[in-house]
């Protein structure tokens, strides 16, 4: 199985340093740290309790670099159930202790010692049975199962209290573990698939030696899937993953069985049966139970599930916002975490860093919009967690456009079988309208004024008619080298249908070091005072300005028009 992402929580620039030596040890893992003291973290946050314990509930593994009774104190009123419980670890701020507080059954004593070896220090670990014998025998390594966790915390105290056990099966991490071994023991750590009735003095472990091939088709397929296991008598908690045939990539009832069973899916090339997809996913396997629908593969250790078929990939398209950290949504900063390719125009992409090691950076000029998209298919349909970035929206004037079209243009049913998301961002005009307060306030137009996929002649009809309408203008592409007349000319246009004293924002790289704001008129404004990474807002007729009391103006369009409505 794998282990969930942990959070790197930190109160200051002080523990930032320590923070990144535990991030190269766990490269998924976010840091979090508090807005008005760190800079330059993966997600910032305002309220230390309420992000803790956010993570908590959440069950995020927990890493707080703080005094271990902050953490204690935070958590308290959440203590309800020792079984269910993320790791929680305290990690002093100079990275000098490493302290698991909670998740002694979610591997806390595994990550403290990896915690540790990665800062040179010693754990703090306090469990009584992994202290006397080396290891939790209540949490197995990856690649194992516990049976029945309440019989097993009474069998771990049977042996803390003096009782011998024996080992029936292979498990080579038992091998290094300090157990009290007798082989005329009445107790015993049973280890293998088969399923086995519940008994006090035998502790079942059970290896992820199992896959089973399914077909799409069967009905109520996680229920089918229990119940074939049981006929078979091998173990649910010795399940692996699931296996199916690629041309199913798509198929919601799989990935629906796969969650509620808590295991991977994994695809293989379809074949003429279930019974060969299983031998084709694990050739060294028992093949066994065989239906029409459901194959059980029964392999005598656990599986390396990456090592089976491939993955459904997944390609997003993400958008960053107009390019301050703080401005990018939640959903895409965890989508770039479990990226392992990033495409895009190399300005955004350096944008969306810092990058992992592994995961690699496909750059690209940003006329080449097209084969950026296909590429991210072909990426993406080997099974691979892609990404397309944007700045600002990906859907405005982006790459969400040019991926659909690509893949509307395909024949190609693995490209129509990779999971394609959509991800928001912040466009520029309205982080340019936030700036200024609330120009975009009521109806708006947002217009490129590219002419490089659309002719000049239609741009002129929607200044027009969209000015003629008075809504108020958001302009992208305003300007640039090859194009130093069209501001030009569109500013004629919407003078015609609009009076000089028109409020006007100019935004140039809002959101990025260095942005600046102004607040002019349309009678005063020139092309010369707008480039290519300016955001233009013309206002409505109705939109207006006032000052700040700190300098400056606010700008925004009202909500009424016409007469204003009573209050």
């Amino acid at each position: 199985m794998t282990r969930p992402v942990p959070a790197i929580v930190i109160l200051g620039n002080g523990s930032l340093a320590i923070a990144r030596k535990i991030q190269q040890r766990y490269p998924d893992a976010l840091i979090h740290g508090l807005a008005e003291r760190v800079e330059d973290v993966d997600r910032s946050y305002h309220e230390f309790g309420a992000t803790l314990r956010q993570l908590y509930q959440q069950d995020t593994p927990i890493i707080a670099l703080c005094a271990a009774g902050i953490v204690i104190r935070t958590l308290a009123p959440l203590l309800l159930e020792k079984g269910a419980e993320p790791p929680v670890l305290a990690v002093a701020e100079d990275g000098s202790a490493v302290v698991p507080l909670l998740g002694g059954l979610g591997g806390v004593n595994v990550m403290a010692r990896e915690i540790a070896t990665a800062l040179e220090v010693s754990a703090a670990i306090t469990t009584s049975g992994e202290l006397r014998f080396g290891t939790c025998l209540l949490n197995p390594p990856s690649g194992y199962a516990l049976g029945d966790l309440e019989l097993g915390k009474r069998f771990v105290s049977d042996l803390l209290a003096g009782h011998s056990v024996r080992i029936d099966g292979v498990a080579p991490w038992l091998d290094q573990a300090q157990l009290p071994e007798d082989p005329q023991a009445q107790r015993s750590i049973h280890v293998g698939s088969g399923e086995r009735e519940a008994s006090a003095n035998e502790l079942q472990i059970y290896p992820r030696s199992v896959a089973v091939a399914v077909s799409a088709g069967v009905a109520d397929l996680p229920d089918t899937i229990r119940t074939t296991l049981r006929q078979a008598k091998v173990a649910v908690q010795a399940l692996a993953c699931l296996v199916a045939a690629d041309t199913e990539m798509a198929c919601p009832a799989l990935r629906e069985a796969a969650l509620e069973l808590g295991v991977p899916l994994r695809f293989v090339t379809a074949a003429s049966d279930v019974g060969a997809l299983a031998r084709s996913a694990v050739p060294d396997a028992t093949i066994s139970a065989t239906t029409h629908d459901i194959a059980i593969a029964v392999a005598n250790q656990p599986l390396d599930v990456a090592q089976i078929g491939r993955p459904r990939g997944r390609l997003a398209v993400i958008g960053l916002g107009p390019g301050a950290a703080e401005l990018m949504v939640p959903a895409v900063k965890a989508e770039l975490a479990r990226a392992t390719d990033v495409l895009g125009y190399e300005t955004y992409v350096r944008m969306a860093g810092p990058f992992r090691p592994d995961q690699v950076l496909h750059c690209t000029d940003n006329r080449e919009e097209m084969q950026r998209a296909r590429h991210a298919f072909e990426l993406a349909a080997q099974g691979r967690s892609v990404i397309v970035v944007s700045s600002g929206d990906p859907g405005v004037f982006a790459m969400a456009a040019a991926v659909l079209e690509a893949l509307h243009e395909s024949s190609d049913p693995m490209w129509h079988s990779v999971d394609l998301e959509i991800l928001p961002g912040v466009s520029a005009s309205l982080a340019t309208a936030a700036q200024a307060g609330a120009p975009l306030g009521h109806d708006f137009c947002v217009l490129s004024l590219s002419d490089n996929l659309k002719p000049w002649a239609i741009i002129e009809k929607r200044l027009d008619l969209a000015a003629q309408a008075d809504l108020a203008l958001a302009f992208y592409n305003p300007i640039s080298r090859s194009r130093p007349w069209q501001l030009g000319r569109a500013l004629e246009i919407v003078a015609q249908h609009r009076t000089p004293e028109t409020p006007v924002v100019l935004g140039r790289d809002i959101g990025r070091p260095g942005q600046t704001l102004r607040v002019t008129t349309l009678g005063a404004l020139t092309p010369d005072q707008v480039d290519m990474r300016t955001m233009v807002l013309i206002g409505s007729s109705t939109t207006c300005v006032f000052p700040r009391v700190e300098g400056g103006d606010w700008v925004y369009t009202p909500r009424w028009y016409g007469t204003k409505p009573a209050s």
